[in-house]
């Protein structure tokens, strides 16, 4: 199988995937906890690189790590998602880059880490991004009720006597898996535009909530193919064109939203 299929299989699952992680990371309003999250684990890639293992199992190490160290910062009086995900994101970002920076002779491009390449993708990486997808899909089709639930209505929910850390841990689970296996195909920095983008498009033109995941699915495939086919016809960096896709489609949507309720109310 050629490089080119490869990476197309690859960010039609990562597109797929949007339409799962992306919708939770937006309806919760996760978007700089994913973020943070993808630039935090920068350092396992490096370490492992180092070491000369898999950089996935790296990078999924630390954000395991990461995750547990956010709970436990959250819990101090005083302190939100918010700012222990910036804590987190300078932490991890600033060891990763003392880490390469004494590392200088890394086999594997520091470029590759933070911006990553489609067309790099191996079958272990389309192994591992379609586990997540199917792990992801399953595990909403069990709690997805409740995620709903505890979303909208979190008072209601402590109230009906649920308890809110499987909804947690589903959720976070998710994310921070969706986020470690885009790394190889978009990278560290870029890693949440096709997860992000795609669902908060959708989000802008859904006509109800349950329209938001196969919508963004879409956007998220069309918009990932459109940008490899870009970058292999006019040779520019695949994740980079990626992300400028996802982030093109997202403004155009947002004005001709604009424009319809404008025309709308004149």
């Amino acid at each position: 199988m050629s490089y080119f299929a490869l990476a197309t299989i690859e960010i039609v699952l990562l597109g797929l995937l949007s339409g799962v992680a992306g919708t939770l990371i937006v309806i919760r309003r996760r978007s700089f906890f994913a973020v943070a999250l993808s630039h935090a684990t920068f350092p396992g890639g490096v370490a492992f690189a180092v070491l000369g293992w898999n950089l996935l199992l790296g990078q999924a190490l630390f954000a395991v790590a990461l995750v547990l160290i956010m709970t436990l910062l959250s819990r101090i009086p005083g302190q939100g998602r918010q700012v222990t995900s910036g804590v987190v994101l300078s932490f991890g970002f600033a060891l990763g880059t003392l880490l390469a920076g004494l590392n200088p002779g890394l086999g594997v491009p520091v470029e590759a880490l933070l911006v990553g390449s489609p067309l790099g993708v191996d079958l272990g990486d389309i192994a591992a991004t379609a586990a997540v997808l199917v792990v992801a899909l399953v595990a909403v089709s069990l709690t997805g009720r409740k995620i709903l639930f505890h979303t909208f209505d979190p008072v209601g929910y402590a109230a009906a006597g649920f308890r809110t850390w499987p909804v947690e841990l589903a959720v976070t689970g998710i994310i921070a898996a969706s986020t470690v296996v885009a790394m190889p195909a978009v990278g560290a920095i870029l890693g949440v535009a096709i997860l992000i983008g795609p669902a908060a498009t959708a989000r802008l033109v859904a006509p109800q909530l349950s329209w938001i995941p196969p919508i963004a699915a879409v956007v998220g495939v069309g918009s990932g193919v459109v940008g490899l086919w870009i970058s292999r016809d006019f040779n520019v960096a695949a994740g980079g064109a990626i992300g400028l896709v996802v982030a093109l489609v997202f403004v155009m949507t947002l004005l001709a939203r604009a424009l319809v309720t404008r025309f709308r109310r004149g």
